[in-house]
């Protein structure tokens, strides 16, 4: 998994909400990526709502936020207005490929099975395009409240 002053892996990924986002684009602005497991899960809505609910105050202080999980961009975008967050782009991430880069692609092991699955973790990068803050393991219910709670402690200006 990436460390914190490690340099964030160049990707280009649709959103749910039409817009494609390339991490190239994003340098000179601090932004999140949250990783989820799958759209439409319980802990999975819980943390997207969150997310939906505080995208106004990560706008006000000039953070962009995005989750990422594997399956398409239709079921990003039902998945968005379902957790009452139609504005809150969630990238399509259908190979892994961004979650492998990131080193949020994991073997679970359920019920005696083991599989590969998009882990709960969540990067906050800085405006030159590095690792400024990891979250792993992350429990849904009072994420998003977290990193805006560590992003103002910060001095959060992009």
């Amino acid at each position: 998994m990436l460390k914190s002053g490690d340099p964030v892996p160049q990707f280009r990924l649709r959103a749910g909400t039409g817009e494609t986002v390339d991490s190239g684009e994003l340098r000179g602005r601090r932004w999140v990526l949250y990783f989820y497991p799958k759209d439409h899960t319980s802990g999975c809505t819980i943390e997207t709502r969150e997310f939906g609910v505080a995208l106004p105050e990560f706008r006000r202080l000039g953070v962009p936020v995005y989750g990422c999980s594997e399956g398409g961009v239709e079921s990003k975008a039902d998945f968005a207005a379902a957790c009452g967050a139609p504005d809150l782009p969630l990238l399509s991430d259908p190979d892994h490929g961004v979650a492998e880069a990131f080193g949020a692609w994991r073997e679970r092991v359920k019920a005696g099975d083991r599989f590969m699955q998009t882990a709960r973790v969540t990067f906050l990068v800085d405006a030159a395009g590095r690792v400024e803050r990891i979250w792993d393991n992350v429990t849904p219910e009072g994420h998003a409240r977290d990193v805006l709670d560590a992003l103002a402690g910060s001095g959060a200006s992009g």
